[in-house]
């Protein structure tokens, strides 16, 4: 099927309501293997989306789940709210992934945000990174403007 990036629109309405505290909350990223059989976009609620597709990545380096993000810097860029975190890293992996989802595992496994690679990105025997564009107003990870 497909991965699109994209913000979950449940996400927004519970960012509203109180449900995520992004700098203080457990928040993880998951990797999606490559061509995943479900689709992952704005409509992707929760990480059991991706488990209940059989959709989560697999190999050695890598632990169903994923990896909790650290360093969450909230900020402001002009009128732009803006989340960044640490470059991730899989470390001594060989796994194959088209795209991630990262969801708050402190509120019942929610999902914030899916990313599609643009095709699958693999490492073998070596570090699998995900890195964060820059904390900015048109490029960081997480915004509202």
């Amino acid at each position: 099927m497909a991965i699109t990036t994209a913000m979950c629109t449940s996400f927004k309405s519970e960012l509203l309501g109180g449900t995520h505290d992004l700098d203080t909350h457990t928040i993880k990223l998951a990797l999606i293997k490559a061509s995943p059989s479900g689709t992952y976009n704005a409509a992707t609620t929760n990480y059991s989306d991706v488990t209940g597709n059989s959709d989560e990545a697999t190999g050695s380096g890598y632990s169903a789940g994923g990896q909790n993000l650290d360093g969450a810097t909230i900020s402001v860029d002009g009128t732009t709210a803006i989340v960044d975190f640490t470059d991730e890293v899989f470390s001594s992996s060989t796994i194959s992934a088209d795209g991630c989802i990262i969801y708050n595992s402190s509120a019942s496994n929610k999902a914030i945000c899916v990313i599609d690679f643009g095709g699958t990105k693999t490492s073998t025997s070596g570090d699998f990174t995900i890195q964060f564009p820059a904390a900015g107003a048109s490029t960081a990870i997480i915004r509202i403007a």
